[in-house]
């Protein structure tokens, strides 16, 4: 009695697990069976494969008909496993050559009449094929995401039918192109940004080390606006991050056409955000913003307005730059290494501390508003500025600003500074050993330190700011001027951003 064997893909985080997909047809009363611990969506499959065959001409045998998904104790989840239980079943009915298939791993969904839709993973599984000297056979629109995997034999036909044709010699399915690379998110020109020259400084200093900022400020004084301009100033992802990026996209089902992401993403989810939706989580244990973000920027607005568990799921993350999702049957690891850029009205109504407009609540409708984001995770943000309104009088005389390229090159030469160290490492993640500063620079950090009270994580971050500065102003060795400045940018308390006053 022939079992015919297909292998397939399930998926922990970003990484492609081996499932074989075992099929044999005995003899016994008719039946479909799939065992290995499949949810519903596979489950599901047999119905799907068997309405794809009839769609074909081709009808199962009237026989015991038993799917086995191994190894056994592990999850199987999501529509992909359709096409590897339908090319199974197809060869143990010697509908095509057994040993043929079986050099192949497959996953795609099936339609009732026998196409192939796609499917989320395809990438990380393509890469895992590739390890495992198997070729991959994947829905047409997903091909040229898979060649992105390098020397692996895809196979990439539009229906099932299309796929027996091939294997039976019938017609030949040439290799996908390379899907190609995503196009940039259309952003706007820093060059509209009138005045604001400490926040356009302090965004400029953010974007070239990859430090957390945060805007504070009334409503209306420009703080979106900043933020909306970040991602033109970043440089492009490394050939290394690009991939992993996009793999994050893969099995998020994101990665739209099979284009990699060349440009750092960028995700603004809304304040009615969820724990899982920010962290990863939900019945599938799906990559949260937080991993949607990585290597690039997640943006809050309205940072108060977040649930407290929302922010707090930030914490880990920002410090390891992953997050676990915890289930009782297994964790899944996602990468997070992320740039949180926040902004937040320094009250409930907005104007606390505006002259103007006076808040009638002050200050208890400051601290109410505040005091919803807790310490630590405010001691993780490397730069705070105050984003002060200009009049409407100011605005209409002042001269436009510096064009966003050339913002983007000094950023893009801060940062070849940085890669050119040991480690090639941001400043946002280098150590305080590969900090190498003066005697002044140190003597002033060590006394901010004591008289501000900063946390030895305040300590460090400043530290890589000054850093930052440092690379900005192409010196080697981070000077007093670069400490003193960094200091400016350290939250010490809400109403009282300012340059430190160290002496």
């Amino acid at each position: 009695m022939t079992v015919a064997r297909i292998s397939t893909f399930s998926f922990a985080g970003i990484e492609a697990l081996r499932v074989e997909v075992q099929v044999q047809i005995a003899s016994g009363l008719p039946a479909f069976l799939v065992v290995g611990l499949p949810d519903k969506a596979v489950g599901e499959a047999r119905e799907r494969v068997r309405a794809a065959l009839t769609s074909m001409g081709l009808s199962l045998p009237p026989k015991r008909i038993l799917v086995n998904l191994a190894p056994a104790d592990m999850l199987k989840e999501g529509s992909h496993f359709d096409l590897p239980i339908a090319l199974g079943v197809l060869a143990a009915m010697e509908v095509i050559p057994l040993e043929e298939a079986g050099e192949f791993a497959a996953l795609g969904e099936l339609s009732l009449d026998g196409r192939l839709h796609a499917v989320a993973g395809v990438l990380p599984a393509a890469i895992a094929a590739g390890a495992a000297d198997l070729g991959l056979i994947c829905p047409e629109s997903q091909g040229g995401e898979a060649a992105w995997a390098g020397s692996v034999d895809i196979l990439a036909p539009p229906d099932l039918l299309s796929l027996i044709n091939h294997f039976r010699g019938t017609q030949l399915l040439s290799r996908p192109e390379i899907g190609g690379v995503a196009r940039p998110i259309d952003c706007p020109d820093l060059d509209q940004v009138r005045g604001m020259e400490s926040a356009r400084r302090a965004l400029e200093i953010a974007a070239a080390g990859a430090h957390n900022l945060m805007l504070i400020g009334p409503p209306g004084a420009g703080k979106s606006m900043l933020a909306a301009r970040l991602p033109g100033l970043l440089p492009d992802l490394s050939p290394r991050e690009a991939l992993e990026v996009s793999m994050v996209h893969s099995v998020a089902g994101l990665l739209e056409g099979g284009r990699l992401l060349q440009r750092p993403p960028f995700r603004e989810p809304h304040h009615s955000a969820s724990q899982a939706a920010m962290a990863g989580g939900g019945t599938r244990a799906k990559p949260g913003e937080v991993s949607l973000a990585h290597r690039g920027v997640l943006f809050l607005d309205e940072l108060p307005e977040f649930p407290r568990a929302s922010l707090e799921a930030l914490r880990q993350p920002m410090e390891s730059g992953h997050t676990t999702v915890a289930r009782a049957a297994a964790h899944i690891t996602y990468p997070a290494r992320f740039q949180l850029i926040a902004a937040m009205n320094p009250c409930r109504c907005g104007h606390l501390g505006n002259p103007a407009r006076e808040c009638g609540r002050a200050p208890r409708c400051g601290e109410d508003y505040q005091g919803k984001i807790s310490g630590p995770l405010l001691d993780r943000i490397d730069l705070v500025i105050e984003v002060q309104p200009i009049s409407p009088a100011d605005l209409a005389r002042a001269r436009p600003g510096e064009a966003s390229a050339d913002v983007a090159a000094r950023v893009q030469a801060a940062r070849e500074r940085q890669w050119a160290r040991p480690g090639g490492l941001a400043n946002a993640e280098v150590s305080l050993a590969a900090i190498a500063m003066n005697e002044e620079a140190r003597s002033l950090i060590e006394r901010a330190a004591e008289k501000l009270h900063l946390s030895a994580r305040g300590f460090t971050r400043a530290l890589r700011v000054a850093r930052t500065i440092a690379d900005l102003a192409a010196c080697e060795t981070v000077a007093r001027v670069h400490v003193a400045e960094a200091l400016s940018y350290r939250l010490r308390s809400f109403g009282k951003v300012g340059p430190a006053q160290v002496s």
